[in-house]
Parts: structure tokens; sequence; C-alpha cells
């Protein structure tokens, strides 16, 4: 008796997406939760994790540069008329800066009402600073509110790089893009060059990208260890606070707006970017999710130039987060201290903390710097009150990030409605089937972000 051969399975021409198991957020949500269980309960071994995490935001942190200033160069040079650009980014500056005055409004109305420094009557003359926490105040100190104009214009052209100073970055590349313009039928093969060499860094991306949930737990690991999660209990109303705020600020300022301007809904938008949101979430920072919010955007149905302006703009000048931590962290200040504080004055640190968290921007510490930077400044509350929040702030970091994070989407869907570079009924798509991204991937669908090339699939390789 001859054995039949086993007939292969039937093809049915559709695209097979990952199993849940090779999915990125899965993998990144196993890791932060074995991160925080390794940091709990082994607290010298979570701290020993801490080169994992910082080596792969590094390496993250690596490659952004040449994304952002590849993704602009390419854009403005493939734009027939310049001026459109100089407005998509009047348009992007005013949405940045009326979004982070309605979060600061918002974080002064929370501890307003709630009032949480109440009744912890700290005296200021005894509180002491060291280690870090100096560092940032005494930074925060020497730090003026009109630096982050001149800060724009770096030393030199690769030193910009090597900083990772995002502001400069997008300096340099504004400027080569509209000399590459400008030349004329001479620029051609630059911009051909861009565009090959923005494939490759994009691979590059792809590989990195395969170590996120190690990335992740790293991290976490260190957080735990380090901090314990016993600081959760000490200003655990104020954290929560700040929490509750920033949720309302999404899904009701942020959610709103997207829902009546864009007729797109911002839960549709939480389940497309839930591989960004574990990936800011394990890593407390939103810098490594700026590639993939670019990818993603550009895949929605948002301008490649567009895009490229917003997102790398945002990340510097769009911190919805930040602006919500600054106004509920000096009031908080001001009140455990009995710093007394009419609401003139309260409006007088909203107009100082709108420039001193632009100064800040991108740099370690830089939560810490902004707050210093804002109470030196105004001086009526004493920086040295800083001490009181410095022991939970890493906490709120992540709440930071991802407030961060998503306002820069949101904003990159509003310029883009805005400037009518924005293909709704894609976007609409996109949203209700998030696996399209993947789908598109195993059929081949050509990526509009990569010129051309495969799209990248959910965990960025091709």
């Amino acid at each position: 008796m001859t054995q039949t051969a086993q007939q292969p399975e039937p093809d049915d021409g559709e695209p097979r997406t990952k199993p849940w198991y090779r999915q990125l957020y899965v993998q990144v949500l196993h890791a932060i939760v074995i991160g925080i269980v390794v940091g709990w309960r082994w607290p010298d071994l979570g701290e020993a994790m801490e080169p994992i995490g910082t080596t792969f935001i590094d390496a993250m942190k690596m490659l952004i540069g040449p994304i952002v200033f590849l993704t602009i160069i390419g854009g403005i040079a493939s734009v027939a008329d310049l001026k459109k650009v100089g407005l998509t980014g009047l348009k992007a500056l005013t949405y940045f800066q009326v979004g982070t005055i309605i979060a600061m409004v918002i974080g002064l109305v929370a501890i307003n009402v709630v009032r949480l420094g109440e009744g912890v009557n700290a005296d200021p003359s005894t509180i002491q600073t060291s280690g870090k926490a100096q560092e940032y105040i005494e930074s925060g100190e020497s730090q003026h509110w009109w630096e982050f104009l001149t800060h724009i214009v770096p030393d030199s052209f690769f030193g910009a790089f090597v900083e990772g100073d995002i502001l400069q970055i997008i300096f340099l590349a504004v400027l080569f893009g509209i000399a590459i313009k400008a030349v004329g039928p001479v620029g051609e093969p630059v911009i051909a060059g861009v565009k090959r060499l923005t494939d490759v860094v994009f691979k590059v991306l792809s590989f990195v990208m395969k170590a996120a949930p190690l990335g992740a737990f790293g991290a976490m690991a260190y957080a735990i260890g380090k901090f314990g999660l016993s600081t959760l209990t000490s200003l655990g109303s104020l954290i929560a606070l700040f929490y509750i705020t920033s949720i309302l600020f999404v899904v009701v300022v942020l959610g709103g707006f997207l829902a009546a301007y864009v007729r797109l809904n911002i839960f549709q938008l939480f389940r497309y970017l839930k591989d960004e949101f574990f990936l800011v979430l394990g890593t407390s920072t939103a810098e490594p999710a700026l590639p993939g919010l670019m990818r993603k955007m550009t895949f929605m149905g948002a301008d490649r130039t567009t895009v490229g302006l917003v997102v790398p703009t945002g990340y510097s000048f769009n911190l919805d987060g930040a602006a919500i931590y600054l106004s509920l962290a000096t009031l908080y200040i001001a009140q455990a201290t009995n710093t007394p504080l009419s609401i003139t004055q309260q409006l007088g640190l909203l107009a100082v903390m709108l420039l001193t968290s632009k100064g800040a921007a991108g740099v370690a510490g830089g939560g810490f710097i902004a707050l210093t930077a804002t109470l030196s400044t105004v001086g009526t509350v004493p920086a040295a009150g800083i001490m009181l929040i410095f022991g939970i702030d890493k906490f709120m970091s992540e709440c930071r990030a991802l407030v961060n994070f998503y306002g820069n989407a949101v904003a990159t869907l509003v310029i883009a409605k805005w400037d009518r570079n924005l293909d709704i009924d894609r976007a609409r798509q996109v949203l209700a089937d998030p696996t399209s991204a993947e789908r598109s991937t195993a059929a081949g669908e050509p990526d509009p972000t990569t010129g051309g090339q495969p799209a990248l699939a959910q965990d960025g390789s091709r």
C-alpha cells in the first residue's frame, strides 16, 4: 500500500496576520509585567537591569536624528510650493501653543479644586537637596526663558546629531530641504539618494525594534527596583490626580476635538497605536515611539510632508503631558510650603511655563529643569520644594510621555486635515481595521512612508 502524499493547505489568497504571541505589543506588555515582578521581588537585580533599558533607548535615539532629518528633507523637496511648508509649520506652532495653554489651565483647575498640598506645612528652609535633584535645580536656575530660541542653531552640523537635539536637527533639515529645492534639477540625484537612505534607516529600525521587549523589561525592572512600589503610596493622591487629569485631557479634550474636527474616534486611535503605547509605557519616554508614530500617521493617509514637519516639531513644542505636570507640581509645592498665590500670580506662572517648558525639551530630567526654571523665574515659590515630589517623579514620567505622544498623534491628524492633506476615508478604514498595515505587508502593498517599498509591519519589520 502506497502512502498518500500530504496535500498542502489551500491558499485562499488572504494574507495571514501574525499569531498573538508574535505581536509587538503583547511581547512588550509581558516584558513590563515581568520587569515589575523582578524589581519588586528582587530590587538589587532590578537595579542591575538598568543598562538593558538605557541601551535600547540609546539605540532608538541613535536612529531618531537620521529619520527626522531624512524625512523632512524628502518631504520639503517633494513639495511644489515652499510657501505651503511654511504655512504648515505656522499652523502647527499655533496649535501647539493653544493645546499647551489648555493643558496647563486644566492642571491649574484640578490642583485648585482638590488642593492636595494643604496640610503638608513643609518648611522650605529645612528642605535638603542633594544628588540628581540638586543638579536639576542648578540647571534650572541657570536657564533663561529665551534660550530655546538661540539653542535652535547648532554649534556644528554633526553636533546636533551627536547631542540628539531634535529641534536643531529640524532646523538643519529645513535648511537643506529648501536648498535642495532651490537648486532645481541639480538636486534631483540628492533627493533620490535621500529616499534610498531613508529605506536603509527604516530597515535598521526594524532590527532595533526586535529588542523592544527587552528594553521595556530592563527599564521597568530598574524603576521598580530603584524606587520601590512603596514610593507610590507616599504621594499616591498626587499621582492619582495627575493620571486622572491626564486621562480626562486626552479623552475629553483631545478626543473631543479629534471627533468634532477630524471626525475620527480617539479610542480607535488608541487601538491603532497600541504597540507604541506599551513601548512608551515600558521605557518612560516618548522618543522611541517617534519613528513608529511617523510611519503610522503616514499610513493612515496623512501627507508625508505634514507628518515629517509636525511630529518631530511636536516632540519639542507640543508637550501636553509636561504642561499638566508643571501646573500641578508648581501649585502643589506652593500649597505644601504655604505660599499663597493669587489668580493673577497663577496666570503669570502659566505665561512663564509656556516658555520654560520649551527650554528643557529633550533634556534629561527636563521636567524638573523646566519646573525649577519656572520657580526661579517667578521667585515666589521656593525651588527647593521640588524635593517634595522628587521621589515619585519616575512614576509620573510614563503618564507625561504618553500624553505627549497622543497629543502629537492628534496634532498631526488635525494639521493634516487643516491643510487638506488627510485622506479621511483611508484614515477611517485603517482605524476600523488596525491590522490592515500588517496585512498590506504580506500582500506587498506599497507603503507611502518609504517611497514605494513594502509597508512596515506592526513590529517595524518588512
